[in-house]
């Protein structure tokens, strides 16, 4: 979200001055990102420009982080081969491996005995 005034312009998700701030690189979807260290996924995924984090099972229908908080879920992501995680609740770390969430995930069965 960004103001009118172009001289007050912010943003709430680009950090104001990331100079002399120390990064992590992490992985989305194969593109390599410089990030804050001690943000969350979402946060440095919407730094980043990211604006479609998963697509719903029913419809594809795209969607994005809403409450940044853990309630709404709509921020899932596959990080590290762990899908629906809510990358608003995990902290990014060197080397992280996050890719976008398309659809229902698949429920690992193996390990149930018939």
């Amino acid at each position: 979200m960004r103001t009118n005034d172009p001289e007050t312009a912010i943003s709430l998700f680009v950090p104001e001055d990331i100079r002399g701030a120390k990064t992590v690189r992490i992985q989305f979807d194969g593109k390599a990102l410089a990030v804050p260290e001690g943000v969350s996924v979402a946060s440095a995924l919407l730094m980043s420009g990211v604006r479609a984090f998963r697509s719903t099972p029913v419809s594809g229908a795209t969607r994005a982080p809403y409450c940044m908080m853990g309630v709404c879920f709509e921020c899932l992501v596959e990080i590290d081969g762990r899908p629906g995680r809510q990358s608003c609740l995990v902290p990014v770390r060197d080397g992280m491996v996050v890719r976008r969430q398309e659809g229902a995930t698949e429920l690992d069965t193996s390990s149930e005995k018939d």
